[in-house]
């Protein structure tokens, strides 16, 4: 079922993020985010997005690295401000604040959207009082649009090309995370998918879109600035 299917406001808590993001943090401390090629994942993950015959355009060449600074997908009405993220305590990637749903995450010590490799946004799908930033995600389709203005003055392009929900018994932080092809800049979104389980007060999957550079605008507006928030590292 997905996100806009389920009622907002039964007191859940935003745990399906942070399972994602712990495993990430898990799988970052075996291996580089950008290392190796993931094939199309099959069998227990389910491709939610994926029709036949739609046109996908060829790949930009990546750009050099600026920090991101909002992320637009225009088809399912996602407009939002992009918060550096780093590592908790525990080693774990953090998710954007609980008092700031409307945000998108950006893990600041991977990859920054544009460059090559695999950049990773994430985001709550609700509160326990109304749906948050990436709501309506799972909605999302391949062949539509991901904009990432970013501090250079570019907006970088993406195409999404994919979109699947992992469970939490058949997750491969690889196939979530890494790149899917060598030599290109992509992006993952990540958010909470499935159903939730009111016993474990978690969900019980993550939606994750992937998309791949395709286009880039300078719109001259060059800040020099990084994303807002911390980026603390484990200490």
């Amino acid at each position: 079922m997905s996100a806009p299917d389920r009622p907002a406001g039964t007191g859940r808590l935003l745990t399906g993020v942070a399972w994602a993001v712990l495993l990430l943090g898990l799988w970052l401390f075996g291996r580089a985010a950008t290392a190796g090629s993931s094939a199309p994942t099959t069998g227990d993950v389910a491709a939610v997005g994926r029709p036949l015959g739609v046109p996908l355009p060829p790949a930009h060449a990546p750009l050099d690295g600026a920090v991101p600074q909002r992320v637009e997908i225009p088809s399912i009405g996602i407009e939002a401000t992009v918060v550096r993220r780093g590592l908790d305590e525990e080693g774990a990637i953090e998710p954007p604040p609980f008092g700031t749903p409307g945000a998108v995450g950006w893990y600041a010590e991977g990859t920054e959207p544009g460059a090559e490799g695999a950049a990773l946004f994430v985001g709550h799908v609700d509160t326990e009082a109304e749906p948050a930033v990436f709501y309506a995600l799972s909605t999302a389709r391949p062949g539509e649009k991901v904009r990432v203005s970013r501090s250079d003055g570019r907006t970088a392009e993406f195409t999404i090309d994919d979109v699947q929900v992992f469970t939490r018994e058949r997750f491969d932080a690889q196939k979530a995370y890494g790149p899917r092809e060598d030599g290109r800049a992509e992006l993952r979104l990540i958010t909470c998918g499935g159903t939730y389980d009111r016993k474990s007060r978690a969900y019980t999957a993550n939606v994750v879109v992937s998309a791949y550079l395709t286009a880039e605008k300078d719109t001259g507006e060059h800040t020099g600035k990084g994303v807002a928030g911390s980026a603390e590292k484990s200490a």
